[in-house]
C-alpha cells in the first residue's frame, strides 16, 4: 500500500468536505428557497460535473488557472505560487467536481422542511437567519451528513480531474486512484488489486452507512411525529 497516497487522499477529502460544507449550504439554501424564474440555470451549473467528463473539467481548470491566465496571475500575485500541479490545484478541482454531491442532498433536505414551521417562526418574529439555525438546519441534518459523507467518499475516488489539474507527483499530487493507475501501467497487479479492493470496501461501507443513517433518521422522525 502507498501510504503517502492514502494520507494525501484523506487530507484532500477532508479539506474538500469542509469547504463544500461552508459554500454548499448557502448555495443549497438559494436553490431550495429562491423564486427566481431562471433558477434552473444555477441548478444546471451546480449539477454540470455530474454529466461532464472529468478530463474536460480538468482541462478547462488547467487552462483557467495556468500562470498566463487571469486567475493564475491573480493567484500568483496574492499567494506567490501556482495552482496547477500543487495540492491547492487538487483542492480546487475536487471542490468543483464534488460540488453537486454536497449541494443536492443539502437542497433536498432544505426543501423537505415543513413550510408551516418556517411560517410559524416568522409570525413569532424570528429572523430568516434564526429560522434557518433553529428550524431548517436541525431538521435537515440527515441531508447535510449525507452530502458531507458523499463528497468525502467521492473525492477519495477521483481520477480524471485530479490527474489533469494536479499531475502525478508522488507525495504531492499522487492520490490513491492515480496510484492504482500507475501500478496497472507497471503491471504491479497485486498492489493495484489490494488498493482497489480497499477502495471498494471503503465505498461500500460509506454507502451502507448513508443508507442506514437515513433509514434510522426517517424512523426516528416518524416516531417523534
Amino acid at each position: 500500500m502507498n501510504w503517502n497516497a492514502i494520507v494525501l487522499s484523506l487530507r484532500l477529502a477532508g479539506v474538500v468536505s469542509v469547504i463544500l460544507g461552508v459554500i454548499g449550504i448557502p448555495i443549497a439554501y438559494w436553490i431550495a428557497f429562491s423564486r427566481w424564474r431562471w433558477k434552473f440555470l444555477g441548478e444546471a451549473i451546480v449539477g454540470l460535473p455530474l454529466v461532464l467528463p472529468p478530463t474536460v473539467l480538468g482541462y478547462y481548470l488547467l487552462v483557467a488557472t495556468s500562470p498566463h491566465a487571469l486567475i493564475g496571475r491573480a493567484y500568483n500575485v496574492v499567494f506567490g505560487g501556482t495552482i496547477p500541479f500543487t495540492f491547492s490545484g487538487l483542492v480546487v478541482g475536487s471542490v468543483l467536481y464534488s460540488l453537486p454531491f454536497a449541494v443536492q442532498p443539502f437542497a433536498t433536505s432544505f426543501s423537505g422542511v415543513d413550510p408551516r414551521l418556517m411560517k410559524a417562526s416568522a409570525v413569532l418574529g424570528a429572523s430568516r437567519w434564526r429560522t434557518f439555525v433553529r428550524i431548517i438546519l436541525p431538521l435537515s441534518m440527515n441531508g447535510l451528513l449525507t452530502g458531507i459523507v458523499l463528497s468525502f467518499a467521492h473525492t477519495i475516488g477521483e481520477f480524471g480531474v485530479v490527474l489533469m489539474i494536479g499531475g502525478n507527483i508522488p507525495g504531492l499530487t499522487q492520490t490513491l486512484s492515480i496510484d492504482i493507475y500507475d501500478k496497472v501501467q507497471a503491471f504491479e497487479l497485486g498492489g493495484a488489486n489490494s488498493t482497489a479492493l480497499a477502495l471498494l470496501i471503503f465505498s461500500f461501507c460509506v454507502l451502507g452507512a448513508i443508507y442506514g443513517l437515513n433509514r434510522n433518521w426517517s424512523v426516528l422522525s416518524r416516531w417523534h411525529s
